[in-house]
């Protein structure tokens, strides 16, 4: 507790991490206080079919999501779930379009024509996504709805209000970025998570005690599960593989190999959670085409709304495996690392510079992105288990899926920030031995 109280003073004497915490805090606030704003012509009090559409399946994960911006039909109910979507578009026509190919090397400049077309993707998106919202309201709690608004001006000022809350949000997470602790689309992410937990968790405890026996039992068990997964994934989370590489020295005109051995670390999870950040939001899609949940006659439509059934599982896993290995080969591209290391006189002791090293770098990034890959998968589809063995839909949230994953590397990131700070003052780090790795290590 003296270790504590201590870093908390020393975190208050930096003033620039001070202000960088207080206008994060500022912005988290404002955030949260928009979730609960209203759309102008909806009662409140006349949601109850909404919020209980969005208890169960693959819509409570989007009300998740969205801090329950959702299910109260905010300003904020599309939160920024719209913006992931437009980036995966992007990073995928960063790939086969050669037009963004070529904007993407052009450094600082073309990274920021990228984030501009992005944000047009964005309200491209938005303009589709917030007239399905309005007419799943007006068919599920039509009575929320002032019946004396004109439908149609309500549906576009809707849609407006509802764009301009998405684009706000994504305003807050530059500024959190740029003015803040960093990371601030994830912290935005992770906080809208977090505002669910209290309430998942006293439903789960009220669930346990009206039990008939062993409720309680269950629900400590259910603690340790769920701690047990936490520890597991910060582990692995920051689990490296460290490449020994070697560096020349020009003396005399002649190059002498020897000095000090460095290192190239390759992570476990090189991808970060944005595979299963991407899997996710594509998992949206139907929901969206199916109106927002609605029972289809489709067999295939309906099952993938459900995030119990088999298939939804199935390509779950697919896609989070497929995207662990295409946004790891777009962070880690091993013939730039190879060029990178010749260019510096640098070589892996018994790998030939050039083509070897990059085989060489390829297999070995291969190798461990196929076991990262795989338990990012087990993760991503860990709540549907707990929910096999009677865990509440909404709690079970938490044993996995990404928001485990967000939690987990957002807290780490923003932790692995304030350290930083704290080391540079010449103030002890946060922990009394050793140092915190984020994601990026």
């Amino acid at each position: 507790m003296k270790k504590i109280i201590e870093t908390l003073k020393n975190i208050w004497r930096i003033e620039d991490l001070r202000t960088r915490l207080l206008i994060t805090l500022l912005f988290v606030a404002i955030y949260r206080f928009g979730s609960f704003v209203v759309l102008p012509g909806i009662d409140p009090g006349q949601l109850t079919k909404l919020q209980e559409q969005t208890s169960t399946g693959l819509m409570s994960l989007l009300n998740m999501f969205s801090g329950g911006a959702f299910s109260n039909a905010s300003i904020f109910a599309l939160g920024i779930m719209p913006y992931i979507s437009a980036s995966i578009v992007m990073q995928l026509l960063a790939i086969a379009v050669p037009y963004f190919q070529k904007m993407q090397r052009e450094g600082e400049s073309g990274r920021r024509k990228i984030n501009q077309y992005t944000r047009y993707l964005t309200i491209a998106i938005l303009v589709f996504q917030a007239p399905m919202y309005m007419i799943n309201l007006k068919s599920t709690a039509g009575m929320a709805i002032n019946p004396g608004l004109q439908w149609s001006w309500f549906l576009i000022s809707s849609t407006l209000i509802l764009a301009a809350g998405s684009m706000f949000i994504l305003w807050l997470g530059e500024r959190i970025t740029d003015k803040g602790v960093g990371n601030g689309i994830s912290i935005i992410i992770m906080i809208g998570i977090i505002a669910r937990l209290p309430q998942a968790l006293g439903q789960e405890f009220v669930t346990a005690l009206t039990a008939e026996a062993g409720g309680l039992i269950k629900f400590l068990f259910e603690i340790i599960a769920l701690l047990i997964v936490i520890a597991v994934s910060i582990v692995l989370v920051q689990a490296t593989r460290k490449i020994p590489v070697q560096y020349a020295k020009r003396v005399e005109g002649n190059r002498q190999f020897g000095g000090a051995r460095q290192y190239i670390p390759v992570k476990l999870f090189a991808a970060n959670v944005m595979p299963i950040i991407f899997a996710q939001a594509l998992m949206f899609i139907p929901l969206t085409l199916g109106n927002y949940g609605k029972e289809s006659g489709s067999w295939v439509v309906n099952n993938l709304l459900d995030q119990n059934s088999f298939l939804y599982n199935v390509v779950m896993v697919i896609l989070v495996i497929a995207f662990t290995y295409f946004y790891t080969a777009i962070t880690l591209n091993p013939v730039q690392m190879s060029e990178d290391l010749k260019r510096n006189n640098g070589f892996i002791p018994g790998i030939k510079p050039g083509k070897n090293t990059a085989d060489f770098l390829d297999n070995i990034m291969s190798r461990i992105t196929l076991p990262g890959s795989l338990f990012i998968a087990l993760i991503a589809i860990l709540p549907a288990f707990a929910r096999f063995f009677g865990v509440n839909q909404e709690f079970a949230q938490f044993f996995g899926g990404t928001s485990l994953l967000i939690l987990v590397g957002v807290v780490l990131d923003t932790l692995q920030q304030i350290e930083s700070y704290l080391l540079v003052r010449h103030y002890d780090g946060l922990l009394s031995s050793g140092r915190i790795r984020s994601r990026q290590g």
